[in-house]
């Protein structure tokens, strides 16, 4: 299967403008919408964070575990209190990763996200919680795929939102997202995760197999491709490019 090919970016982040005063906690996810088109492609999983010193923070009802994809439901959800302070505080900023771009599913990945405001929200966030981020790497994997004409849809959702929940319970998947197909049955999906052992435990599932056993009866062609999100110090610039066989050491 023929490899996509991504170039590297790099970018430096904007300078520090901190408007949150108090670290940031959660609003129970049943108060966030469960529209797709929402979640997918105008950041509404961000709705869920709540900022310190509002006034109603004490009478809504407030959880750990945060909308991490498109699927707003209990097993879906991104337990936070499995994560050391790096990775919830990068999780939280993925909240507002939104597709730029409407040919997402082709174009290059770096250039199809809103990556700059993550890193510029993950700094913001990192001050109000008074800590200093650190340079660190995560694991990324993209899947350009071109699904058949004509296909099962609701076993393709189901296989979908099944191995999602087999994902999500190893603890390590910040974000998990997905397009919608276009006109040539074009789509995008890609995960962020802690490391990439987090990703070899979270596709160990039944379901998973299940999916990967189905590839030939919904897709014509499906790419797979492992990438690096790298941060630097202070989040005061990213990169993303190839995951090599040095980054496994």
């Amino acid at each position: 299967m023929a490899a996509v090919v991504e170039t590297s970016a790099t970018a430096p982040a904007n300078p520090p403008t901190v408007t949150l005063r108090a670290p940031t906690t959660l609003f129970h996810h049943s108060l966030v919408t469960k529209d797709f088109e929402l979640l997918k492609f105008h950041a509404a999983a961000a709705l869920q964070l709540q900022f310190g010193g509002q006034r109603h923070e004490q009478v809504v009802t407030s959880d750990d575990r945060l909308i991490a994809s498109p699927y707003n439901d209990p097993l879906n959800l991104l337990d936070l209190r499995r994560l050391d302070t790096p990775n919830q505080l990068l999780a939280k900023a993925l909240t507002i990763l939104k597709p730029v771009r409407d040919d997402y599913a082709t174009a290059e990945y770096t250039e199809s996200f809103n990556w700059q405001a993550v890193v510029d929200f993950l700094r913001d966030l990192s001050a109000a919680e008074g800590y200093r981020w650190k340079k660190q790497k995560f694991y990324v994997v993209t899947f350009r795929s071109q699904l058949q004409p004509v296909i099962d849809e609701q076993r393709l959702n189901d296989l979908d939102y099944y191995s999602h929940q087999e994902a999500i319970a190893s603890g390590g998947l910040l974000k998990y997202w997905f397009g919608t197909k276009n006109e040539r049955h074009q789509n995008l999906a890609t995960c962020v995760w802690r490391a990439r052992e987090d990703a070899r435990a979270g596709g160990t599932g039944p379901w998973h197999k299940q999916a990967r056993g189905a590839v030939r009866e919904l897709y014509d062609t499906i790419v797979f491709k492992t990438l690096k999100l790298v941060i630097d110090d202070d989040a005061s610039s990213w990169e993303i490019s190839d995951w090599t066989s040095e980054d496994d050491n």
